[in-house]
């Protein structure tokens, strides 16, 4: 976990409730740090190539989460630059959207 993580993940209600229960003080390191890690490694882009399926998650405007599964053969996902990942999305790659 780095700094670009910090930046989504601890909210001011979040940096809140880490002082009130006690981890802010280990957690704010993460504010500061140099390195954003914001970018994809080789170790992550060799992970990426082994893959045969993953989930994508956004958040949708009504504010609740949109999961869906891809999958193909290995190789399908591509990593295209450090901070961009392409995929071959073949049909059969049904949705499931839950209310």
């Amino acid at each position: 976990m780095a700094r670009a993580f910090s930046e989504i993940a601890f909210t001011d209600s979040v940096r809140s409730m880490q002082s009130r229960y006690g981890s802010r003080t280990a957690y704010a390191k993460f504010d500061f740090a140099e390195d954003r890690r914001d970018r994809l490694s080789e170790n992550e882009i060799e992970f990426l190539a082994e893959r045969d399926s993953f989930y994508i998650a956004t958040v949708g405007e009504n504010g609740w989460p949109y999961v869906q599964h891809r999958g193909g053969p290995k190789g399908f996902l591509k990593v295209l630059d450090d901070k961009t990942i392409g995929l071959a999305d073949f049909r059969g790659n049904k949705q499931l959207i839950l209310p």
